[in-house]
């Protein structure tokens, strides 16, 4: 039977106390950094595209700040009017704030007008729990197809030392979610649904040098699919009728020098 002193026991609580708990040190950051997409003569999006994505960028942006303020966040404007800023500016006062995380916010653009649906990237490890739960709520309220969590090394998500997820809300090419995206309340339920992914967030991964480095992430039980690990079904059709081109025309010269030889 062991037996403690009781200066013993007075250290031992001290160290239970003082220590925070793991979900603590996985899950605590105190400020967003929140980067409105283009911006000034970058307008956003293909040539011939009608709605400019700077504007829409920076509407939800300024509609996503005031909320995260509620809930008790520091919050950080990349830009916070129609002016151009850089990227490696971007991506220095995201590196800025170490106990922060980086929420990029951008629309998507196509040739295609029938191109849709919401779409969520990440680079890090310890990114992808975070966009996981962000791409889930923001797709829970949008009327859009899903087209997953993506793992892409953009510069923004590369290049910052923090969590950092760029969300697609739509494409501003499609008709119908560009008339979405015009909408004041629906960019107020983009805003709202972004900040509830940030808030219930699973626990982020704690930080390591390897950070950065390409890895095999799970996301989770997300009711998505994954499509770094899906293969292109149509490259795979395209791969057959190749080989089966090639043995075809070997059989034809096989058919040709047996022909010959008679």
């Amino acid at each position: 039977m062991l037996r403690f002193t009781r200066p013993t026991i007075f250290a031992l609580l001290c160290t239970c106390l003082a220590a925070p708990s793991l979900e603590a040190q996985l899950t605590r950051f105190t400020t967003i950094v929140i980067d409105a997409g283009h911006g000034g003569f970058d307008r956003g999006g293909i040539p011939s595209q009608r709605v400019a994505e700077k504007m829409m960028t920076l509407e939800v942006a300024q509609r996503l700040k005031p909320i995260l303020e509620r809930a008790g966040y520091h919050v950080i404007m990349t830009r916070n009017s129609d002016v151009f800023v850089p990227l490696p500016e971007r991506v220095a006062i995201a590196n800025s704030y170490p106990n922060a995380v980086f929420i990029c916010i951008h629309f998507n653009s196509a040739s295609r007008s029938g191109a849709n649906g919401i779409e969520t990237y990440f680079y890090s490890t310890e990114s992808a729990p975070l966009a996981a739960s962000i791409h889930t709520a923001v797709l829970g309220g949008a009327r859009s197809e899903n087209r997953g969590v993506r793992r892409r090394g953009y510069y923004v998500l590369r290049r910052t030392t923090i969590p950092a997820v760029l969300v697609e809300c739509g494409f501003l090419t499609n008709p119908t979610e560009a008339q979405y995206a015009q909408s004041a309340a629906y960019r107020q339920q983009l805003a709202e649904n972004i900040a509830r992914g940030i808030r219930n967030r699973p626990a982020i991964a704690s930080r390591t040098e390897l950070t950065n480095r390409s890895s095999r992430v799970d996301v989770g039980f997300q009711p998505f699919y994954d499509q770094r690990f899906m293969h292109d079904s149509s490259s795979k059709r395209h791969k057959g009728s190749k080989s089966k081109k090639r043995k075809s025309s070997s059989t034809k010269k096989k058919t040709k020098a047996s022909s010959s030889d008679q």
